[in-house]
């Protein structure tokens, strides 16, 4: 059987799910593929355990398509984004920097879910389209792109019809490999040790990164004011120890490396564990194909940037495809696909320079470097226009 589509979306996790809400609403005919059922129960095998915060202009994207109504009730706000250095002795913060929200004249930088919630909710707000189309489980296979559109085989026999594909299957993106687009990766030797928390103290709202060694522990508000997501990374063999450690241990060391900031802290469900790399695409378009999220880059998990990079890849796409619409134009040309490489690359390779920066140095074990570093964090924080700069770029001004 052929399905014939205008948008064939590759990838169901919240980055092709966040790409089917907003072509969906605005009336394309849309289809999903994934090679997983969403998962959609946090106590489920194989739950993502982490959370995704969506920053000012991510929440403004899916307000537009009308999926933040559905989001909001779920969310906490981040009102202030901490950062703890603790390169001294064990367990106590030398230097505290806080950045407001307020100072740039807004209640919130953005608002963090839990990702099972976030597809749950995805896929309960794309059940009422008639003009959307999930399958899973299914794979695309071979892409064959034509002048008129591109043919793409399912793993099922079908044949999918589509005037546009957008590759968003992951970091190892098999459409990426199949256009021959290139890819660069840096590696650190971290694994990301991922978890939540209960704790006595109230997070007010408060997103907290603390910088010791071996990479950023950082706090992420939940709805309950006393429940946090936690991204605790390090380098490999220590996270592994963390994984391994029994209940009573980890939360020895948890309680330790938190630093008391929400008083007595100790894991609540499961943990995962995720290597941390770096990774960018040559280039992010080929023959019908854009390339979005981790088909196009990765990062590591730091200040937010992560999937608010693969939401201003949707936005600048979306609009560029809508604009090609509107005025009768193919919504898969090249000179469109063009014109989203051009008007994203540039952005994404200064954010992954800077959050690779931020990532070496947070690893910093040498106690001089370390030194370098709160030093760093006293004279960025301390400079008002040099502040409130950092944070609109944080948001995502150019």
């Amino acid at each position: 059987m052929r399905i014939q589509t205008e948008i064939l979306i590759s990838g169901g996790g919240v980055a092709g799910l966040s790409a089917a809400c907003v072509f969906a609403a605005a009336g394309f005919e849309t289809l999903c593929v994934d090679p997983v059922p969403p998962i959609t129960s946090p106590s489920s095998k194989g739950a993502d355990l982490r959370s995704t915060a969506f920053l000012l202009p991510s929440v403004e994207l899916l307000a537009q398509s009308g999926l933040w109504e559905c989001l909001s009730p779920h969310a906490a706000p981040l009102k202030i984004m901490r950062i703890l250095d603790s390169g001294g002795e064990a367990g106590v913060v030398r230097e505290q920097a806080d950045f407001l929200a307020s100072d740039l004249g807004v209640e919130a930088f953005g608002y963090n879910l839990p990702n099972t919630l976030l597809r749950k909710t995805m896929l309960e707000f794309l059940a009422k389209f008639s003009n959307f189309q999930l399958l899973a489980p299914e794979t695309t296979g071979k892409i064959t792109p034509r002048s008129t559109g591109a043919l793409l085989q399912l793993a099922s026999g079908d044949q999918v019809q589509a005037q546009l594909v957008i590759a968003a299957d992951g970091r190892n993106s098999s459409l990426r490999e199949q256009l021959d687009i290139g890819i660069k990766t840096w590696r650190y030797g971290q694994k990301a040790v991922v978890f939540n928390t209960r704790h006595t103290e109230p997070h007010q709202n408060i997103s907290t990164e603390i910088h010791r060694s071996g990479g950023p522990f950082t706090l992420v508000p939940l709805a309950d004011p006393h429940r946090s997501a936690i991204v605790w990374m390090e380098r490999g063999p220590k996270a592994a120890e963390l994984f391994s450690m029994d209940e009573t241990n980890f939360n020895q060391a948890l309680n330790q490396r938190s630093c008391g900031t929400l008083g007595a802290i100790e894991l609540e469900g499961k943990r995962a564990i995720w290597p941390i790399i770096a990774q960018r695409a040559e280039r992010l378009n080929g023959p019908r194909t854009a390339l979005i999220a981790e088909a196009a880059h990765v990062i590591p998990p730091i200040g937010a940037q992560g999937l608010n990079m693969s939401l201003a890849d949707l936005a600048t796409l979306s609009e560029l495809v809508l604009q090609a619409r509107n005025q009768g134009q193919d919504i898969g040309a090249p000179a469109l696909l063009q014109a989203y490489h051009r008007a994203r690359w540039p952005d994404i390779a200064r954010r992954i320079a800077g959050v690779d920066l931020l990532n070496r140095s947070s690893m910093a074990e040498q106690p001089f470097l370390k030194d370098l570093r709160r030093t760093g964090l006293k004279y960025l924080h301390g400079i008002k226009p040099l502040r409130n700069e950092l944070m609109k770029r944080g948001l995502g001004a150019k």
